[in-house]
């Protein structure tokens, strides 16, 4: 039947008259988009035939329809037909009328790239490729033909340049001479097509192209438009190929460098395309352009405000930072010349320094000193796009700065860190001149960027402001982006300059030439600089700032209005920034700014993000002005209560009213509280997981706040419905329950009935919780909190708390044994319990404790590890020098044949010594001396002392540190890791409280003899570096390099120490180890080699093992990369590590690609310039592990292992398709498309990229 209809379709096409022929070819092309078309073999010829026929029809209407039905004719007929097409429209391509020509090259590029198979486009490209390259380079074709051949050759390279690459030196040789024809065109077209072919050619036809490039490059005898082609063609190569060209960066960089240098003034073009090809190899190429660097940013400098054409007479800058309209002068004396086309090498300029930005983090605090000043000077830039430019390089300058500084919260601490490396440097200075000698020195330079960059804001500013005043939209956008981002790098740095930029908001928001993009710039700019500064600041200018985002809360456009909202809430902040005031009148503001949100608050008509923006800052308004309001919050509260009933907004209400009941002003509720309290209460049934969270948290404030309000009725509602909500799925949810359940019984209005509730409702939930494996940080605290609370209010007997507690650790059959963790966690909540009980209920309860261990040791295995940890946690917390002999009692579980009981009673004997440190201290030393058997657990139970003492800050007395350390030192040897480990951890935790005594003592022993002794002083050190702020820091920082570059150690065991300890250190405190990182990195780097030495077989008789000893210190090396990568990025050059040391960690053993896997997803979002340079590199190994199938007999744990991994590559994957620019890699887009393929590996991969 279709094939009868099709027959009819070809009658009519045929025909003569021009509109049947125009509706059979739209009839074509509906039957052979259909779902199950089919042609048998006639028929296919017939319509090949008639088709192709069409592509010459006199009606261009026609003959457009007949290549739109090419598309899905070509995945309809048999390979034959395509072929004889494609030659068919090869030969009319070629010899074909001229008035044909653009629509079979049209046809024939359509047929390129629809081909359904390689196989098929294999046998299409052998067929037309000769012709194409004939069509290139017989001497008769015109230009037209060539150009046309030219671009479809481009096509097909780039869709199918890895499929012909036998031909590949002869299209080479076809077309690198056509970058010398006398025909612009053909040498543009020429360029892309060589290109296209670049990626996917060997490594000597790429070293061939660039020879023959370069060589005419060399050639001064050749035209200069051939030249400028060349130079294109060089940055064409680059951006194809990437990493690949890095091997040819010797020939071409000093080449670029000086024909920009050297090109005659007006051959702008020829300039601009050496800066952009030097552009493309910092991108690409950000390993190999390395040594180039220096050049490069000295040549861009020059040219970013090369102008040969126009003097700048513009006065020098003033400090007088008056606001003077003057537009009308500006714009009258502006320069313009149609002709003058110098703005293109400034461009190419300001974006090649923002290539050498974005791809040398380390070079960070030299382009603060040669890069930041010029930058800010051609922020006076005269060509609008050029400005663009310039404002996007400095961004990114401020961008770099932000990434390479995070964890550096703030100025002072960065400057603190600058001040310190400063005054260390007389550790490797004897006089002063040294010590100034050694600051100038490259190696302790220890500029930080931050405080460079606090330098020149004022500069910046006066900049800035002048760009304020333009008439031009586009610049002042421009100018605000730049302060936003400042803003967002130096949070505090516009303090003093408030007063010159507020003209500037002013305008930018009532001036009526003002968009709507302006607008939100401007009110961006005024949130973030509100939110980031004292109040006081802005007291002197409020009135200027608060008048026009006022006005702009009425705009019609939502997102100027909504972005007016969010300023409005800062404003409310500034305003009153808490209740006694700062003397500043704030009272004619309040009515303004009140009526313009209510106005918004009441309108129902209009977006979501303005209604929320209402209710957010409206509940803003009212905490801070509610006592000022009067007669307006019986009107306004209801409204919020409304939006409260609302789906849509009821969220963003509920959080309003938490902000409302926080307020310290108290405000009267009574009109809305009953109605608030039924609706939270019922909110914590819903679904919506934010929504219960917000409420739980609202609910606790209101209660806190209006407990005496709200009746007992409603106490007991809300107790039943949180009690559902206490459960290990969700911590965060059950830590807010309990905690707003801790609020309910601490309220002394509420009546008996809520402690039953509790008793009946949360108790029963809460002691299920204790037995989770997974309870831990704030839902254990709260869960204390709440035990603690029961005991107080009268409902609940400790007694029956005390035995319910206990017996929770008892395993039955429904639930099985008790998790270690769960343990831990109910003796947490005994001590509380205890605690709280009073004296004599705790003594009570340590004797009965004590009675459960002096049972029978070997019966009751879970009794008496509950028992041990009970009073280790009492202990800890209460002096138990009362009970006598409760050491020798704990000591003598020493002796139980079970492991988990030894270390229970390990942790209760340090924890008992805590509480009486004169007492038991002395008797913990004695006997690690004198009983060698228990010597483990005893030092265990040191390490708890050591480790409590370190954290409250207390002092051991110089005898004890001396006995301790004295002991430990005797024990850095031994044979057992574990010894080692908790001898390494005590001296650390010791160091912390007596740094002085300890840090010469360690150092010492980094020259010992033994390598445990060496190793076990390292870790030490590990331990000794916390994230807070320690007075040890001070006394390790000139003493740490003698323990990291141990790193060099010929013991591996202690090179894996060294290297914990730099990962701890780049974690907790990275200054202490930026100023030795370039000589660190390239020993760290050393470490994530495989080394054959360390690889060992051992026979097992009917097998052999391989053993890797290695591997841990791999897996280490990699990981503390990881980490340096956060802290110290501006230290790490990412281009010299991907290839070849992350490159080898990417195929390793599994627990080494993981961490390598994080590396380099880190990357991408770091550093995406140096990945992009080496994407086809690292396609291998990650193609290699989501291939990987575990053998047919592999056991769960192999195969979970294998999917880890495979999600970790895939995630890998994800984050390096996020670069963009990441699609010249032919192998990446090759990847994802057999990633795509594969049914069960897209889910995988769309599940992973939709976390």
């Amino acid at each position: 039947m279709a094939n009868l209809t099709l027959t009819g379709i070809l009658e009519k096409m045929t025909g003569k008259d021009k509109d049947y022929r125009y509706m059979a070819t739209s009839d074509l092309l509906n039957e052979l988009n259909k779902e199950g078309f089919k042609l048998d073999v006639d028929l296919e010829v017939k319509l090949s035939n008639v088709v192709i026929q069409q592509l010459d029809d006199a009606a261009g209407d026609v003959s457009g329809l007949a290549v739109k039905c090419l598309a899905p004719l070509v995945k309809k007929i048999h390979e034959q037909q395509i072929l004889e097409m494609a030659n068919k429209l090869c030969d009319k391509l070629l010899n074909g009328k001229e008035q044909h020509r653009d629509i079979s090259s049209i046809a024939l590029k359509t047929i390129v790239s629809e081909v359904p198979t390689s196989s098929i486009a294999q046998s299409i490209l052998v067929s037309i490729s000769p012709k194409l390259i004939r069509g290139i380079t017989s001497q008769g074709m015109s230009t037209e033909i060539k150009c046309e051949c030219l671009d479809i050759l481009c096509d097909v390279l780039h869709k199918y340049g890895n499929l012909m690459a036998s031909d590949h030196e002869v299209l080479l040789g076809a077309l690198l001479p056509q970058l010398s024809s006398n025909h612009a065109s053909v040498r543009k077209k020429a360029v892309s097509c060589v290109a296209s072919l670049a990626s996917s050619l060997s490594d000597d036809l790429l070293a061939k192209a660039t020879i023959e490039v370069v060589r005419l490059l060399r050639n001064k005898a050749i035209k200069p438009e051939i030249t400028r082609t060349n130079i294109q063609m060089i940055g064409a190569l680059s951006r194809a190929v990437g990493y690949r060209f890095g091997a040819h960066l010797g020939d071409t960089v000093p080449i670029l460098i000086s024909y920009c240098t050297n090109a005659s003034e007006n051959d702008e073009e020829l300039r601009e395309y050496s800066l952009q090809a030097l552009e493309s190899f910092l991108l690409r190429c950000s390993r190999d352009i390395s040594s180039y660097c220096n050049d490069i940013l000295h040549l861009t400098l020059e040219y970013l405000s090369y102008d040969p054409n126009f003097t700048d007479n513009m006065e020098e800058d003033t400090d007088d930072e008056s606001y003077v309209v003057e537009e009308d002068d500006e714009s009258a004396n502006e320069y313009t010349d149609d002709e003058d086309a110098s703005w293109k090498v400034r461009r190419a300029s300001a974006k090649c320094l923002a290539a050498l930005i974005v791809s040398r983090p380390e070079l960070l605090s030299r382009l603060y000193e040669e890069a930041c000043p010029k930058l800010i000077d051609r922020f006076k830039e005269r060509e609008e796009n050029v400005k663009m430019d310039v404002f996007n390089t400095f961004i990114e300058l401020l961008r770099q700065t932000g990434n390479v500084t995070k964890g550096q919260t703030d100025f002072d601490e960065s400057r603190q860190e600058y001040e310190m490396d400063f005054s260390c440097l007389h550790i490797f200075a004897n006089t002063d001149d040294e010590i100034h000698t050694l600051h100038d020195s490259k190696y302790f330079t220890l500029r930080c960027p931050r405080y460079m960059l606090k330098q020149d804001v004022s500069k910046i500013v006066r900049s800035v402001n002048k760009q304020l005043r333009e008439k031009s939209v586009k610049t002042k956008v421009g100018a605000f982006s730049v302060l936003k981002e400042l803003v967002v790098v130096l949070p505090d740095c516009l303090a003093d300059h408030i007063g010159s930029l507020t003209p500037g908001i002013e305008k930018a928001l009532c001036d009526k030439s003002s968009t709507s993009n302006l607008k939100i710039e401007a009110l961006v700019f005024t949130r973030l600089v509100l939110a980031s500064h004292a109040p006081s600041v802005f007291h002197p200018y409020i009135k200027a700032i608060s008048a026009p985002v006022i006005s702009a809360v009425g705009e019609r456009y939502y997102k100027v209005t909504a972005e007016a909202l969010r300023v409005c809430g800062e404003l409310v902040r500034v305003l009153r920034p808490n209740i006694e005031g700062y003397g500043f009148d704030f009272k004619s503001f309040v009515q303004p700014i009140y009526n313009a949100i209510m106005a918004r608050l009441t309108n129902q008509d209009q977006d979501q993000e303005v209604k929320e923006c209402a209710i957010s800052c409206m509940g803003l308004v009212v905490s801070s002005f509610g006592d000022q309001l009067g007669g307006d919050l019986p009107a306004c509260l209801p409204v919020l209560v409304d939006r409260m009933g609302n789906e849509i907004t009821r969220l963003t209400a509920v959080k309003a009213f938490a902000v409302i009941a926080a307020s310290p002003l108290h405000l009267d509720l009574s009109c809305v509280l009953e109605h608030v309290i039924s609706e939270l209460t019922a909110f914590l049934r819903k679904a919506n997981r934010a929504l219960r969270q917000a409420t739980l948290g609202t609910l606790n404030t209101l209660i806190v706040a209006y407990g005496d309000r709200i009746g007992s009725s409603a106490y007991e509602v809300i107790v039943v419905e949180l009690s559902t909500l206490i459960s290990d799925s969700d911590l965060h949810m059950t830590a807010l329950a309990l905690e707003l359940c801790c609020t309910l019984m601490a309220d002394s209005r509420s009546g008996p009935n809520v402690g039953l509730t509790v008793r009946n409702k949360v108790l029963p939930q809460a002691l299920t919780l204790v037995r989770s494996s997974l309870l831990q940080g704030q839902a254990l605290l709260a869960l204390q909190n709440f035990f603690r609370a029961l005991v107080y209010s009268a409902n609940t007997s400790f007694d029956v708390l005390l035995d319910s507690l206990l017996s929770t650790a008892k395993s039955s059959a429904q639930s099985g044994g008790i998790a270690k963790q769960a343990l831990f966690s109910i003796a947490q909540c005994v001590a509380v319990l205890c605690l709280a009980a009073g004296d004599k209920k705790c003594s009570t309860t340590v004797n009965m404790l004590t009675d459960i261990l002096k049972a029978d040791s070997t019966t009751n295995s879970a009794k008496q590890h509950l028992a041990l940890l009970c009073l280790g946690e009492i202990g800890r917390r209460k002096d138990l020098s009362s009970h006598t002999h409760i050491e020798n009692i704990v000591i003598e579980s020493f002796q139980s044949p079970f492991e988990e009981i030894k270390s229970a009673a390990s942790y209760a004997l340090g924890n008992i010594a805590v509480g009486n440190l004169p007492k038991y201290l002395p008797f913990i030393l004695d006997k690690i001396d004198n009983q060698q058997k228990k010597q483990y657990l005893l030092l265990h139970s040191l390490k708890e002392v050591i480790v409590r003492q370190s954290v409250d800050k207390a002092e051991f007395d110089d005898s004890s540190v001396e006995k301790i350390t004295n002991l430990l030192f005797n024990h850095c040897e031994s044979e057992e890791e574990g010894v080692r480990n908790v001898v390494a951890e005590c001296l650390g935790k010791i160091a912390l409280i007596e740094p002085g005594k300890l840090v010469p003592a360690l150092k010492e022993r980094t020259t010992s003899a033994a390598a445990f002794t060496r190793a076990t002083v390292v870790i030490a050190v590990k331990y000794s570096i916390v994230e807070r702020q320690e007075k040890i820091d001070e006394i390790l920082y000139p003493e740490i390099s003698s323990f990291l570059m141990l790193i060099k150690d010929h013991n591996q065991h202690v090179r894996r120490a060294a290297v914990l300890a730099l990962s701890t250190a780049a974690h907790n405190k990275p200054t202490l180890i930026k100023a030795l990182l370039p000589e660190l990195l390239p020993l760290l780097y050393d470490q994530t080699v495989i080394k054959k030495e360390l690889i060992r077989t051992v026979d097992l008789g009917p097998f052999k093992h391989t053993v890797d000893d290695g591997l841990e210190l791999r897996k280490a090396a990699f990981e503390c990369v990881d980490t340096l990568l956060d802290s110290c990025l501006d230290q790490v050059n990412p281009s010299s590590f991907i290839v070849p040391y992350l490159l080898s960690g990417l195929d390793d053993h599994y627990d080494v690609k993981m961490p390598c896997h994080l590396i380099l997803s880190k990357l991408a979002d770091k550093c995406p310039s140096a990945v992009l340079a080496v994407l086809d590199s690292l396609v291998d190994p990650l193609q290699k592990t989501i291939n990987f199938r575990t053998k047919q007999d592999a056991v769960k744990q192999e195969v979970d292992r294998n999917e880890d991994m495979i999600r970790s590559a895939l995630r890998t994957i994800a984050s390096l398709n996020r670069i963009s620019g990441g699609d010249c890699s032919h192998k990446f887009k090759n990847l994802m498309v057999e990633i795509s393929k594969s049914q069960s590996m897209w889910e995988k991969y769309s599940s992973i990229r939709n976390e």
